[in-house]
């Protein structure tokens, strides 16, 4: 008992440090994940305390401090599962882990169960968050696909979280058999994602228009509309068509400007004062703007020629006001 109240109360003091660990674990990993090309969404968590206790009592640990490895939690959310292994690999190359994964996802002999895909990585926090014991906290990452992700969330709060002592068998295997349909979804969702990049009908803009996608998730993770998206970007590529691996070009671009870019999107981003304030210079809340900027900087009178032939010309005004630029 004095070990849990001794653990209670350590944790009670350091979890401000512990989440603000979590938090740039998570922040590391997106930004990485992103550079990358891994489309994720990367969340973060520090262990409420209520449930440190009741763990720390559930369990029975003798040294609930150093058995409850779950402090500090970051899970990486993939599309499918063919992107596991490269956030996993992530993981490792950005990472320093604490022990091996716990990856059960292809576990002999397991062949004729049904059971969640584990892939658990524990690792040690990014940034320079340490406990009173002068040591760097360590983070427990989970990595799963969406549809697995939603099949542990809906699981864990009926099997874990309704505060009964047994959950019936029969609800525990109707709900065990849905790992099957999860299995089938995420099959189903790689083999879409694959065969569309692949299809003629996959046009140059919507290439061009994911290769700033992924750029621009390394400056935010703001959500924009793909709707207008896509109309500018069918514009820029007039300015782009006959020159060969433009992403390549544009990949270049975002890192040797990233510092103009990022007081770019500071200043006029989708959480600047000049955006929610005004609601002006929208088109710095999208990941197009990268393309609008490159353009700007290498053809932009072309640019402006075609541009006022197709969008509000106060559009791109407003983007060269940003980048420093006289039209």
């Amino acid at each position: 008992m004095n070990a849990v109240n001794e653990a209670f109360h350590r944790y009670r003091v350091e979890r401000p440090r512990i989440e603000k660990a979590a938090q740039l674990t998570a922040a590391h990993l997106w930004r990485r994940a992103a550079r990358a090309r891994i489309m994720c969404e990367v969340s973060h968590r520090a262990k409420e305390v209520g449930s440190f206790v009741t763990k720390a009592h559930h369990k029975r640990y003798t040294d609930p401090w150093a058995q409850i490895t779950d402090k500090a939690g970051v899970r990486i959310v993939v599309q499918h599962r063919g992107l596991l292994d490269p956030a996993l690999g992530l993981v490792k190359e950005c990472l320093t882990l604490v022990g091996k994964p716990e990856d059960n996802r292809d576990a002999p002999g397991d062949e004729d169960r049904l059971q969640y895909p584990r892939l658990h990585v524990q690792v040690q926090a990014y940034g320079d968050q340490t406990g009173d014991d002068g040591y760097p906290y360590e983070c427990e990452i989970q990595i799963r696909t969406e549809a697995t992700d939603l099949w542990a969330r809906m699981s864990h709060k009926l099997m874990y979280k309704t505060g009964a002592t047994a959950v019936p068998p029969d609800v525990r295997r109707s709900l065990y058999r849905l790992i099957a349909l999860v299995e089938l979804y995420d099959l189903e969702v790689e083999r879409g994602v694959d065969a569309l990049a692949q299809h003629p009908d996959f046009t140059h803009s919507n290439r061009l228009l994911a290769e700033a996608e992924h750029i621009y998730r390394t400056f935010t993770d703001h959500h924009h509309r793909r709707d207008l998206s896509e109309d500018v970007v069918d514009v820029l590529l007039r300015t782009i068509d006959g020159e060969p691996n433009y992403g390549d070009r544009l990949a270049q671009f975002a890192e040797q400007r990233r510092e103009d870019l990022e007081r770019a999107y500071e200043d006029y981003g989708p959480t600047s004062d000049h955006f929610l304030r005004h609601g002006r210079y929208v088109l710095a809340s999208q990941p197009e703007s990268l393309i609008i900027f490159e353009r700007l900087s290498t053809v932009k009178m072309l640019l402006r020629g075609i541009w006022e032939d197709h969008l509000p010309e106060t559009m791109l005004k407003d983007m060269a006001e940003i980048w420093g630029v006289h039209l």
